[in-house]
């Protein structure tokens, strides 16, 4: 991988050590295999208790890594085709949030994700992931062209927030947030909901109600970035990873805590290291859920869908 972090130093390290001793031997044509038994051994060993060990800015880092996939490049791996639309029909087509009807299976499925962009120029064009009002609303109308037609919605979460410009702002960021909140709390269709990569703030609460809530291993969900937070809190982002462990914004703490439903594996050290076995995993666990949605009464689907989101969370009067 192109992106070393300083955790994954170690690793680095010796993978270094072993590609070098196969470049000795083939050049000198010096038997090295026991020794490079040795070092894989230590190499799988050194990978398992690094990532079995991670800090929550650790996952945070690793479910930026530019090399992960995203929504697109799911959709592709798990689809047998899919026919991407377009526009919210008031403003425009914002590219932050994709969306269209894709076949798993042989059934049809309405996926909507947010999608960064996989160089400088692409992350430009798809504003990084974060959504404008007309995002959201292109989002909300695909939904009910899904309920419309009775197929399952199933959205991929992975943003650093909803787009804070002041023309966001103007054209109605929070009414369409609150809007999507309201719509998908009782859509009358199954909705999955899988956090990818950055759950951050209402941008990805926009797309995240859902009768199963899902995070990939080594993702986030949180109120706010450990950046932003360390950023309010010490008037710096120093604290950053301070900020990440009292958040509790890893997939462990947020099932404990409640908010989600489950968590998709990893392959060791990410989803990047091995996106064709990450897709075919989370492609199971969405034909998984939907079966089990689909045996069941729309009508009490929806309402424990309701119930299980306003049980979150303490009251105290």
């Amino acid at each position: 991988m192109n992106t070393t972090f300083d955790f994954e130093k170690p690793i680095a390290d010796l993978q270094g050590q072993i590609d070098k001793i196969k470049q000795v031997s083939e050049k000198t044509k010096v038997d090295m295999s026991e020794t490079l038994t040795e070092l894989e051994t230590q190499l799988a060993r050194t990978r398992k208790d690094i990532y079995s060990n991670l800090t929550g800015w650790q996952n945070v880092q690793i479910s930026r890594h530019p090399e992960r996939p995203y929504t697109l490049a799911y959709i592709e791996m798990i689809c047998d085709d899919f026919i991407e639309m377009h526009g919210d029909r008031t403003v425009g087509d914002d590219k932050a949030i994709v969306g269209g009807f894709g076949t798993l299976n042989g059934e049809t499925v309405m996926f909507i994700g947010h999608q960064k962009g996989i160089n400088t120029k692409m992350r430009q064009y798809r504003n990084f992931g974060m959504a404008n009002p007309e995002g959201y609303r292109k989002a909300l109308r695909l939904m009910k062209l899904a309920e419309k037609f009775n197929k399952p919605v199933v959205t991929l979460i992975d943003t650093p927030g909803a787009y804070p410009g002041l023309e966001a702002e103007e054209r109605g960021q929070g009414e369409a947030i609150a809007r999507n909140l309201l719509e998908m709390s009782v859509l009358q269709v199954p909705i999955i909901c899988i956090i990818i990569g950055e759950g951050a703030s209402g941008g990805a609460l926009g797309i995240g109600i859902g009768d199963r809530v899902l995070m990939l291993e080594h993702s986030w969900y949180s109120v706010i970035s450990p950046e932003n937070c360390s950023a309010i809190l010490w008037r710096t982002w120093d604290f950053k990873e301070r900020a990440a462990e009292s958040l509790k914004l890893t997939a462990e703490n947020m099932l404990k805590n409640k908010l989600i439903d489950g968590i998709i594996k990893e392959p060791l050290g990410g989803a990047h290291y091995d996106p064709a076995t990450m897709a075919s995993t989370i492609k199971d666990q969405i034909l998984k859920d939907l079966h089990k949605l689909r045996s069941r009464d729309i009508d009490t689907v929806v309402k424990e869908r309701i119930e299980k989101f306003c049980s979150m969370g303490v009251v105290v009067e």
